[in-house]
């Protein structure tokens, strides 16, 4: 019963998005920490490439359950996966211009800060929008309007 409510709407499609964002601050905040660290390079996921598998599974469970739901299939792109138990699996490639300081750094520290309030607002964003679902779900369940 429940897990018909768990995937019902966008809250599977939304979780995987907030685990994306997620695990992805925790790579850009990596490169800033290290943005003075000799010959260190940035990393980074495609978040288009993320997007693009997040959209093809949305397609094929609309396909496959006629628009009523159900659980969201696999999300895999290039660098991007979930296991079987929801688990997020990045692959992080690296990032830059290639210029390298005299210390052997591709620094980039505006590109870091905007990727990072970028991904921040993304999670900002994906978190409310569960906490509505979740509370309609709850007033639901409560029988309140």
């Amino acid at each position: 019963m429940f897990a018909g409510v768990h995937d019902a709407d966008s809250l599977p499609t939304l979780e995987r998005l907030l685990r994306f964002s997620g695990a992805r601050q925790r790579i850009l905040a990596h490169n800033l920490a290290n943005l003075d660290t000799p010959d260190f390079r940035p990393v980074d996921v495609s978040v288009s490439g993320f997007r693009a598998a997040l959209g093809e599974a949305v397609d094929a469970r609309r396909a496959r359950s006629g628009g009523r739901g159900g659980p969201l299939g696999p999300v895999e792109s290039d660098d991007v996966r979930f296991d079987d138990a929801g688990r997020i699996l990045l692959e992080p490639r690296p990032i830059g211009d290639n210029i390298l300081f005299h210390d052997g750094n591709d620094r980039d520290p505006e590109r870091l800060v905007q990727a990072m309030v970028e991904n921040f607002e993304a999670f900002r964003v994906t978190a409310d929008l569960i906490r509505t679902r979740y509370e309609v779900l709850l007033s639901a369940i409560r029988e309140q309007p």
